[in-house]
């Protein structure tokens, strides 16, 4: 089942993608030729008004094709390279300007049901504390969370939105255990209107049958988190305030992410695929308390990959839509194109890159799920 729910929510952030470039080029009268949901052999085709629609074996991709990487020149004013610069602009982000608003609408529809555990409330999650877990640390000592605080920052970071909370906690490195064997993180709150700074807040481990402190591949220490957030009343500005909140979240949280990777803090068998993605989509609905959990943890996991896909669409590489860009803010400020056959050649070179680093991913992927790890 969980295979069959991550397919259909990657095809619809897919298919959004391509939506976007389909009809912006067609709100500016431009030859769409091809329509292709998936990659690889195509299954289905049919041909509908100069648009063939496809779909293809792997649904790990899709392109909509306006023929831009043609290297005879035409005289058709619809061709793509005829179009003004601003309008082949707009095509280009389009795609993902469309994934960026579809997870500001997911997060929208999950804040509006969210439910918080351990005290079930309605409402919209916020960042301050309002409630422990039983058997929490982070609650006792002289570096102690209390209910009321309003979390600022966690280790540095400064906190927007409550799922960074868990992406500083889960992704720093400075987590190292003081002499009882606890995780310990700096805090800034808010406290009865003033900010504290609580340098060494504990955390309890997980740890294995012989009480032997779990790590993770970078050696980290992996905490349990056992607070909960308080949820405000739902309103449609507090809806709307928040989800705006989680989705910028969630872009910083990819965001510090690449730059963690670049900075090789992962290593490239620590980078996710599609059948990663199948299985972290199996974990969210096995774990979940009831439907419902299940259902918002789906959305959540949906909005996280359709806003990292607007993102990662707009990074300055070549055969992804930053590289198109790219090439044609440089059109705009020079006044001309550069040679079709250059620009041909380096989106070839780059989409082939793109592919090996997809195999090798995913060759990861089958590995960790054969063999652990």
């Amino acid at each position: 089942m969980s295979i069959v729910i991550a397919i259909v929510a990657l095809c619809v952030i897919i298919l959004i993608h391509e939506i976007g470039h389909f009809a912006a080029g067609k709100l500016f009268k431009m030859n769409v030729y091809q329509f292709n949901l998936g990659m690889g052999p195509i299954l289905l085709k049919k041909n509908y008004r100069g648009t063939q629609y496809g779909l293809r074996l792997f649904p790990i991709g899709g392109s909509c094709v306006f023929g831009e990487d043609e290297t005879e020149s035409s005289d058709d004013p619809n061709e793509f390279r005829n179009k003004p610069v601003w309008q082949r602009i707009i095509v280009i982000v389009a795609g993902a300007v469309l994934n960026l608003l579809l997870g500001l609408v997911l997060c929208i529809i999950i804040n509006s049901v969210f439910i918080n555990d351990p005290d079930p409330k309605v409402g919209v999650p916020t960042m301050t504390v309002s409630a422990f877990r039983e058997g929490s640390v982070s609650n006792t000592g002289t570096c102690a969370l209390h209910i009321g605080d309003r979390i600022v920052s966690v280790n540095g970071m400064r906190i927007i939105s409550h799922p960074e909370i868990s992406f500083k906690m889960n992704n720093s490195l400075t987590k190292t255990g003081d002499e009882d064997g606890y995780a310990v993180y700096e805090f800034v709150v808010i406290r009865n209107g003033e900010k504290a700074v609580l340098p060494n807040v504990k955390f309890a481990v997980h740890r294995d049958e012989d009480g032997e402190i779990k790590v993770n591949e970078r050696g980290g220490m992996t905490y349990i988190m056992d607070f909960a957030v308080l949820p405000v009343e739902n309103t449609a500005l507090k809806v709307l305030e928040y989800s705006v909140r989680d989705a910028v979240g969630f872009g910083r949280i990819i965001w510090l992410s690449l730059i963690e990777i670049f900075r090789g803090t992962y290593g490239l068998n620590e980078i996710g695929g599609p059948v990663q993605i199948v299985g972290i989509f199996g974990e969210v609905t096995e774990n979940a308390i009831d439907i419902k959990a299940a259902v918002m943890s789906i959305l959540r996991l949906s909005a996280l990959i359709t806003i990292n896909l607007g993102i990662m669409n707009l990074l300055p590489i070549p055969a992804l839509d930053g590289g198109r860009l790219i090439f044609l803010t440089v059109e705009g400020i020079r006044r001309k194109p550069l040679k079709a056959e250059v620009e041909g050649m380096i989106h070839f070179v780059g989409f082939a890159l793109l592919m090996l680093l997809i195999l090798v991913v995913t060759f990861n992927d089958i590995r960790k799920l054969i063999f652990g790890g």
